[in-house]
């Protein structure tokens, strides 16, 4: 029997959001005034609810898009998220290895190469690499915005030009901590220490998954396919996913 494994947290208001996520419910009662109705009026004396979600399109499990990197991927205008090919968004899965990176700390050439030496994987072009940290442990407390480490440019250079066109990782950002980043440009004034995993995206289209979770639970290295189709925001620069592995037997 095929087997689904879900590698998304759930949108919901946590500290280990950014910003805030505020939910206000139209019960089933309240529903039916609404419509000019009263409870009364419908079945069981209830009509239907509803919620208005107030949140950003980086919350929870999303995708990021090539215009959230900047306005021009190349010579050419940055894709955003409702333009992004569906045929990127479903391939095969591979898990790399990184939780031996500490927080803070970049991952690097060198830590891609040694993992796919564990994983017995060669890229090849689709492959969705979903890097696993471990931080997702940290999921719903405040350190989980601060406590991960995060892509390099060189690394996310290497997974590109390989032909992988989705990166996955299950911390808060796909970069190293902002505050990380931050007091290393202040100290050194080198700004390619600002996102260099997202800048890099202006040279060559690429998207990232972020807020991954449950990379533990797949069950292996490689073996399985990735659905992560985002949500159609029109002309934004990422969109909320349900990131999902499919195992068949």
């Amino acid at each position: 029997m095929t087997r689904l494994i879900d590698l998304s947290v759930s949108t919901r208001d946590t500290p280990s959001e950014a910003t805030p996520v505020k939910v206000d419910l139209l019960d089933h009662v309240a529903g039916a005034t609404v419509l000019g109705l009263s409870p009364e009026d419908f079945p069981g004396g209830m009509a239907i609810s509803n919620e208005t979600v107030t949140l950003t399109t980086h919350t929870g499990t999303h995708m990021d898009a090539p215009l959230h990197y900047g306005p021009l991927t190349g010579d050419a205008p940055a894709k955003s998220i409702d333009q992004v090919p569906l045929e990127w968004c479903w391939g095969p899965g591979v898990r790399l290895d990184v939780r031996h990176v500490p927080p803070g700390a970049g991952i690097t050439v060198a830590h891609l190469t040694e993992a796919l030496e564990r994983a017995g994987h060669d890229l090849a072009p689709g492959d969705i690499v979903l890097l696993w940290t471990g931080a997702d442990a940290l999921w719903g407390r405040a350190d989980y915005l601060t406590s991960f480490p995060g892509l390099t440019g060189e690394g996310t250079a290497f997974l590109v030009e390989r032909g992988v066109k989705v990166i996955g990782i299950d911390t808060w950002g796909l970069d190293r901590p902002p505050r990380s980043m931050i007091e290393d440009y202040r100290r050194t004034g080198d700004s390619s220490v600002l996102w260099p995993a997202h800048i890099y995206g202006r040279v060559r289209e690429y998207l990232q998954l972020e807020k991954l979770a449950r990379l533990g639970d797949l069950p292996a290295a490689t073996g399985y396919t990735v659905a992560c189709f985002p949500v159609k925001v029109a002309g934004a620069g990422a969109g909320w996913t349900r990131v999902v592995a499919i195992c068949d037997p």
